[in-house]
């Protein structure tokens, strides 16, 4: 079966996880995720995660989750821009999270990284998703 928007699976085995308190989930690999990954772990939203093999080959990335004082640490974490609808956005454009308490984060031709970052360095590009 073929999947439309793998970084939406990845977003929502994410947030099904923690809702279960489980303390590392696993998702199938690939690029743009393990992008994704690496900003959501520079800030502090993730422990970090680790790339495996599953059982029958297949590359995946196991995923540590992170809780303060038995609560998650991302509260909120939506997907914007979607295959049927893809969100871009000038770096003036680019929508803060919560007044700067939270990331979007941002596809650009820099790579993939947080709002503030950026605008530290001009460019706009495609909003994947925000996370507070």
């Amino acid at each position: 079966m073929s999947m439309n928007d793998p970084l939406g699976d990845m977003l929502t085995r994410i947030r099904n996880a923690q809702l279960r308190g489980k303390s590392t989930v696993k998702t199938p690999a690939s690029k743009l995720r393990a992008w994704v990954l690496d900003v959501l772990a520079s800030e502090g939203y993730i422990r970090g995660y680790e790339k495996t093999t599953s059982t029958d080959g297949h590359p995946e990335l196991e995923i540590s989750l992170k809780y303060f004082e038995g609560t998650p640490v991302i509260r909120e974490i939506h997907r914007v821009s979607k295959p049927g609808r893809r969100v871009y956005a000038s770096v003036k454009e680019i929508p803060s999270v919560r007044n700067g308490l939270g990331v979007s984060i941002v596809s650009t031709p820099k790579g993939v990284m947080t709002d503030a970052a950026a605008r530290t360095a001009n460019v706009g590009g495609e909003v994947l998703c925000t996370v507070f």
